[in-house]
């Protein structure tokens, strides 16, 4: 059995008001997410906002991270860029701060420069290099197809190699298809997207869902359940927290967490910074309307 199973959430990133990182908010944010039952936990994700924080920032977060979690539950560091050595500058980082996994998509930058195949692969070998596990990540945002064939050949040949993350349109199926042509050399096939699809994808296969970090304690007794192969369990817990993963999944985004953090007492700001707008009041109003039902750690945790 892979070690690699459960759900591993991404962290969000705290701000204060001014838009200053609220690192004692941080140290929060992970203990939340550890008390809330994560497996593990991804850090400078798109969830946690990297395209908005800076190198120096993201090298403080990532040592915090790091540090605070202490080997309580493995720590997944986001390491993408478009740039092959600074992808394996990033990679060799946190493994010198201690990180288990990285995560990475392949290269792209903007809606025009996009890695080819062959490129995608040469760049996740170099970073494999380095001596850490791999999380791939294969998300729209990128713009970049990896397709079957060449995910399979990635895990086949490239050593670190070992988890991915497929949050594409259709995903079950793609999922699917990655176990069937790569057997054993996929060794963690995860969903993501905020778990929108997590039935069908643990249908497929998947062992585990690199989530939001909402709900984690509620979505995850969907997985535990699903994988002891107690279907209709896995599905009525699903039933209970789906309307709220669609809202956050189409209203919302990663600023869900920190609203509902707020609200929790987590921390202290919900800010993002510009050009992101604050959720609206009332889509804001609706997240909380959804949630309070369902008693979830993150809206008690401060109190």
């Amino acid at each position: 059995m892979t070690p690699y199973t459960g759900i591993w959430p991404v962290a969000p990133t705290p701000f204060h008001d001014d838009g200053r990182i609220d690192l004692e908010g941080m140290k929060r944010v992970l203990d939340c997410l550890i008390d809330q039952g994560a497996d593990g936990i991804c850090i400078l994700a798109n969830f946690s906002e990297q395209f908005l924080i800076s190198d120096a920032e993201r090298e403080t977060l990532a040592q915090l991270s790091v540090e605070h979690v202490a080997g309580r539950v493995p720590v997944i560091v986001t390491i993408s860029h478009y740039a092959t050595q600074i992808a394996v500058e990033r990679a060799r980082f946190a493994k010198h701060l201690g990180a288990d996994i990285v995560m990475m998509m392949p290269p792209y930058h903007g809606a025009l420069l996009k890695g080819t195949p062959e490129q995608s692969f040469e760049q996740f070998a170099a970073v494999s290099e380095v001596g850490l596990p791999i999380m791939v990540q294969d998300a729209p945002l990128s713009g970049v197809d990896l397709s079957v064939p060449l995910l399979v050949r990635m895990a086949q040949e490239i050593e670190m190699v070992k988890l991915f993350k497929i949050e594409c349109p259709r995903a079950a199926n793609k999922i699917r298809a990655l176990i069937e042509q790569g057997g054993a050399a996929i060794e963690a096939p995860f969903d993501g997207e905020e778990a929108i699809t997590l039935l069908a994808d643990l249908d497929a296969g998947a062992t585990g869902s690199m989530t939001s970090g909402m709900i984690v304690d509620q979505i995850k007794p969907v997985i535990t359940r699903h994988l002891a192969g107690d279907i209709s369990g896995a599905t009525e817990a699903y039933g209970r927290v789906a309307m709220a993963i669609n809202h956050e999944n189409r209203q919302c985004g990663w600023q869900s967490c920190k609203a509902a953090m707020v609200e929790g007492g987590v921390i202290r700001s919900d800010f993002c910074r510009h050009p992101i707008p604050p959720l609206h009041p009332a889509i804001r109003q609706r997240l909380m309307d959804l949630l309070r039902p369902l008693d979830p750690v993150v809206l008690k945790w401060g109190h």
